[in-house]
């Protein structure tokens, strides 16, 4: 298949979630034989961090402004299988009125963010990405977060067809290496700065350092404000790499998951981080939410917190049984979370799904997988 999608970006993994996905399913699509065309606004601060300028198997369309690239959209749709917006993407409604208007195969939407755009429609507030109309005439809409959000995605936007097409990784990029003194940590965490995840990095993360001042604490990631709390113990780092996040992971004895606000209420939205660090053999601990169940076992695939004490009691653990948990957590992942399964999630959301209509088969299978 040819599969053309207008997104965020895939360029650059620099304060955004987009990145790391694509590039994970791009490889895998790429090694079956179908081809990514990605379309992508070249915006500044993409530009000034970009870590990726060609896409494995595909192509990477860099353009400057929607008109200028309007006749090679059209042509790219024209014989494309597939036709995709996602999220964020810049120039999301034009792009969806032009798939709707000339796709001649199935017409996809997909959420990396549902709980945010629920959240925002739920407050009443415009959403940049979605047109008046909502998602009703899309073949399918998928959504990075499954459980309850399905549904709200149907009474809320209209949507007819609907399935979860959770995150991924590619166990070829995120895989055990040696640790690296730059990146050694007694507890880790990797994630953009965010002012809603602020309360649960203090309780789970700040909290701790305090306590355990004899331990190393690392946070990586992007746009931390100068007033961060930091310590003498907490050590950081300004945007981790992609081809360095495996060694990050690799070099902490204990990682840590923190989950943004309007994705832990709704649950079912699994972090890639994750996925990722599972996959590098590194054991996990987590904020708790709705549906975690559903991707880790808690207490044997993955340890889950709720208070400074819970994460003081995951630190006290024995080699051993880090060990162990992290072995459980990578043999999970490579089974069911990697971007291959991924694939296969995505062909059978869109396999009897009839071009221009939900068929009813089509329907019933993609709107009752499991969320």
């Amino acid at each position: 298949m040819k599969i053309v999608v207008f997104g965020l970006t895939v360029s650059s993994s620099w304060g955004n979630g987009h990145a790391t996905l694509w590039r994970a399913l791009a490889c895998a699509l790429a090694r079956r034989g179908h081809r990514l065309v990605f379309f992508e606004r070249d915006v500044p601060y993409y530009a000034a961090h970009r870590d990726l300028t060609e896409l494995p198997g595909g192509e990477l369309l860099l353009y400057g402004a929607w008109e200028d690239v309007l006749g090679t959209a059209r042509r790219h749709i024209a014989d494309a299988d597939v036709a995709m917006v996602t999220s964020y993407c810049p120039d999301a409604i034009a792009a969806a009125e032009l798939i709707l208007s000339v796709a001649p195969g199935r017409r996809v939407f997909y959420d990396l963010d549902t709980p945010v755009t629920l959240d925002a429609l739920r407050r009443g507030e415009p959403v940049a990405y979605i047109g008046a109309g909502g998602l009703g005439d899309f073949d399918v809409v998928l959504s990075y977060t499954g459980g309850p959000a399905l549904d709200e995605l149907r009474t809320r936007l209209g949507a007819r067809c609907v399935a979860p097409l959770y995150g991924s990784v590619d166990p070829d990029v995120h895989r055990p290496v040696p640790p690296d003194p730059r990146y050694a940590a007694d507890l880790s965490y990797l994630g953009t700065y965010a002012q809603d995840r602020q309360q649960a990095l203090r309780e789970l993360f700040i909290e701790p350092a305090r306590r355990l001042a004899a331990q190393r604490f690392l946070i990586g990631g992007s746009l931390y404000p100068d007033d961060f709390p930091w310590m003498p113990n907490i050590a950081f780092v300004h945007h981790v790499p992609p081809p360095d996040h495996a060694t990050f992971y690799c070099s902490s004895r204990l990682t840590l998951n923190v989950t943004r606000r309007a994705m832990a209420e709704m649950g079912y939205c699994p972090s890639g981080r994750l996925f990722e660090a599972a996959a590098c053999g590194t054991p996990l601990v987590s904020d708790a939410w709705p549906g975690l169940e559903r991707f880790f076992e808690p207490g044997s695939e993955i340890l889950v917190a709720s208070s400074a004490e819970d994460v003081t009691a995951a630190l006290a653990l024995g080699p051993d049984e880090l060990a162990a948990v992290a072995r459980r957590a990578r043999e999970r992942t490579l089974d069911e979370h990697t971007a291959d399964r991924r694939v296969d999630d995505l062909l059978t959301a869109l396999d009897g799904v009839a071009v221009g209509g939900s068929s009813a088969a089509g329907a019933a299978r993609a709107s009752h997988a499991e969320a």
